[in-house]
């Protein structure tokens, strides 16, 4: 049986270090199948969180060689043999213990953020009408699973941990973002991201999108057309004059 080399980080917040380990694996295995056999074999006190292992719940999120990851995604076969694969947290959220952070902050975003969706008339028949290419824009949005990867490799906290307050980062831009393109929406939420969510924070980058799992566009489909729109409010001359003559009637226009 193959051998992996793993290089693991053990440890809380005050004090820890890596750890390395030889595991013996089988074919077809990933990351997570070799974490668990280190569990039951050598390190049963390895701090790590999973639950599905079918990369729909991303709770397995790490930092495998230095790139944001699902472990219950990444696969052996991926590595060169004899290579050492280094394992360690989420580097942007607090450390509790091992390969385990504390993501509280995001789930305090999503319970504040609740972007609501006001729907216009409805036609003189009582229904609304959409067409399919305004659905499928927003669609790919709801394909999230909230790993927070995206959320961990954003350098506007990587690198700025005080801006943590200040913007809601990529995950909560997109799920802004399914609401404000909804074809029935009539609330715009352009003031919104920018005053109170920090869309200005992010320069575009497409990190996010990098390490994204289920493949969403955050960045092109999702951050830049948001800013387009904080951009036609606050930036065009036509609008800015609008502002002037109507007392800022004009900016709340759908």
């Amino acid at each position: 049986m193959p051998v992996a080399h793993l290089r693991i980080w053990r440890g809380d917040d005050e004090d820890g270090d890596y750890r390395e380990y030889d595991v013996e694996y089988g074919e077809g295995m990933v990351v997570l199948d070799v974490v668990h056999i280190l569990q039951a074999t050598q390190a049963p006190d390895l701090a790590v969180r999973w639950n599905c292992k079918a990369g729909k719940c991303g709770s397995c999120s790490a930092e495998v060689n230095g790139k944001p990851r699902l472990m219950c995604m990444t696969r052996m076969q991926t590595f060169t043999p004899g290579e050492t694969i280094s394992i360690a947290p989420l580097k942007t959220f607090p450390l509790i213990r091992d390969l385990v952070t504390d993501v509280g902050h995001n789930f305090n975003v999503a319970r504040d953020i609740m972007p609501e969706l006001k729907p216009r008339q409805p036609e003189a028949d009582g229904t609304h009408r959409m067409h399919q290419i305004d659905i499928d824009r927003i669609q790919e949005f709801h394909k999230c699973i909230e790993c927070f990867l995206c959320q961990d490799v954003c350098h506007v906290f990587r690198e700025h941990p005080e801006n943590l307050d200040n913007f809601v980062g990529p995950r909560f831009s997109i799920q802004l973002a399914q609401v404000a393109m909804h074809p029935l929406d009539t609330n715009p939420k352009r003031d919104m991201a920018k005053a109170e969510f920090g869309l200005d924070y992010c320069n575009i980058t497409k990190c996010c999108t990098e390490v994204c799992p289920e493949g969403i566009h955050i960045t092109d489909n999702g951050i830049i057309p948001m800013k387009e729109r904080a951009v036609d409010v606050y930036f065009d001359p036509l609008r800015f004059i609008g502002r002037k003559l109507f007392g800022g009637k004009e900016k709340n226009q759908a």
